[in-house]
């Protein structure tokens, strides 16, 4: 499988190429990013391509793939509706529009969130643009689409995120995933099981479009 990626050098997409490039169900995996991963590896190459919300320069580059992996995700915090919209919605649906075009026999697989809201109409305004999101690519004629939705992620295999705050959570949490995971494993995940989890449904399909965190770590783990 030729996997295509969104997002590589952030916490959770640095977690999925990590699985990819572990994966043998994972031939190649080409990064898109505006900067470089810093990653060498035999399955692995980059674009550099600085606006993602127009992919005309590198359109020849980004045929042939089986999966796409769209890892690419913003907080809300401090943004309007609009600002966030654009950043999430306008920004997934500009590379979402050319890979269709390009590669309808690929699937398609976007990291959503918990508690995205697929009615569009509730009170958050990030889960309604999330909604909005995962409804829109559910409906484009990729060969499949799924979306993702983890909870809690622990960063694993030396995985952090580039939010400082962000990291610092994670490394004063980290000796609590065990106890977290044991009991609220319906909302809490990993690096690895997320990635263990994308390759996998790429690769064999799901029964259903949206994910949820424990749906998620069922597949990973092969229960489902």
């Amino acid at each position: 499988m030729r996997v295509l990626m969104f997002g590589a050098t952030g916490m959770v997409g640095s977690g999925v190429l990590e699985e990819c490039l572990n994966s043998g169900e994972v031939s190649s995996v080409v990064a898109v990013g505006r900067t470089s991963t810093g990653r060498s590896h035999k399955k692995f190459e980059e674009i550099l391509h600085g606006d993602f919300f127009d992919y005309t320069a590198i359109r020849d580059r980004l045929t042939g793939f089986d999966a796409c992996f769209f890892c690419v995700g913003v907080s809300a915090a401090g943004l309007s509706e609009q600002e966030y919209h654009r950043l999430t919605y306008e920004l997934t649906l500009a590379a979402a529009e050319t890979l269709v075009e390009l590669s309808p026999e690929m699937t398609f697989c976007y990291v959503s969130g918990t508690g995205a809201d697929s009615s569009e109409k509730g009170r958050w305004m990030w889960a309604r643009v999330r909604g909005k999101i995962e409804n829109k690519l559910l409906s484009m004629p990729f060969a499949a689409a799924y979306n993702f939705r983890p909870a809690y992620i622990q960063p694993l295999k030396g995985v952090r995120s580039k939010t400082k705050l962000y990291a610092i959570m994670y490394t004063l949490l980290g000796w609590l995933y065990p106890v977290l995971h044991r009991i609220a494993p319906r909302y809490v995940t990993d690096s690895v099981t997320l990635g263990k989890a994308m390759v996998r449904v790429a690769a064999r399909g799901f029964h259903h479009g949206v994910l949820e965190n424990w749906h998620i770590n069922e597949v990973a783990t092969g229960a489902q």
